[in-house]
């Protein structure tokens, strides 16, 4: 470089460094300055964090104690609201606990009562088909108690009809018919129809002596009762002993 070159090349560095401080001092405001290099903070007017009298903040403000006590006396008024609904809701359930144990407890009074009352139909209703075979089983008892084959054809027919008779009393049996034996017992009403009294002492007093139809039971209720012959006590002179019989003299 030419020492003309050098020379202007100086000035022209001198020219610069004056037009920046010329800059500089001419407009300071516009340069920013560092953060938490600012002038001091303003004041604090005292006055002003004063609270005034008629119950407010600075600048007239609400109070924070009167909005707190609002906030709480909602909180209440909410949970009183909440108990309220709960013990509502809590009678329900007892109201429809209740209603439930009744339903349920009719309902099987109910059941309990259709299903006697189903039996009781059926009881009757086979006490009332058994009550008409009755006689037939009475024919068959004459018949085998009056009939006296003599021939073997009449022994054939006897022994037949008496199979199906045995037959009979044994389904009769497996329904839980069975015959009643009274003879020799004491009269009971409940079970024995009286239809001939007796005076004798050769049995004690309401004895039964004969039994003239025969009675059943259908498991231990009475399916028809017994007609019988009664022993009474004998009058005075009415009845005689076996040894007050005169003896027969030969001629």
């Amino acid at each position: 470089m030419s020492k003309e070159d050098k020379q202007s090349s100086g000035l022209h560095d001198e020219a610069m460094e004056e037009s920046v401080v010329n800059y500089e001092e001419a407009s300071p405001s516009l340069i920013p300055e560092p953060a938490g290099q600012a002038g001091d903070p303003p004041p604090i007017d005292l006055e002003e964090l004063q609270p005034s009298p008629d119950g407010l903040e600075p600048h007239g403000s609400p109070s924070g104690l009167p909005a707190a006590s609002a906030a709480v006396a909602d909180r209440e008024q909410a949970l009183e609201l909440l108990a309220a609904e709960v013990e509502s809701l809590r009678l329900q359930l007892e109201e429809r606990n209740a209603h439930y144990m009744r339903i349920a407890a009719d309902f099987d009074n109910f059941r309990k009562r259709n299903a006697r009352e189903k039996e009781e139909l059926e009881q009757h209703v086979k006490r009332h088909t058994l009550s008409e075979l009755l006689p037939v089983i009475d024919s068959f008892e004459r018949a085998r108690s009056q009939i006296k084959p003599k021939t073997d054809g009449e022994t054939v027919v006897h022994n037949n009809y008496q199979g199906v008779y045995k037959q009979l009393v044994e389904c009769l049996k497996r329904i839980g018919v069975s015959p009643m034996r009274p003879k020799g017992q004491p009269f009971d009403p409940n079970y024995h129809d009286a239809v001939m009294r007796e005076a004798t002492d050769q049995h004690p007093e309401g004895t039964v002596l004969e039994e003239l139809q025969q009675g059943y039971l259908l498991g231990d209720k009475v399916l028809r009762h017994a007609m019988v012959k009664v022993a009474t006590a004998p009058e005075d002179g009415s009845a005689t002993s076996a040894h007050d019989v005169p003896e027969e003299t030969p001629e």
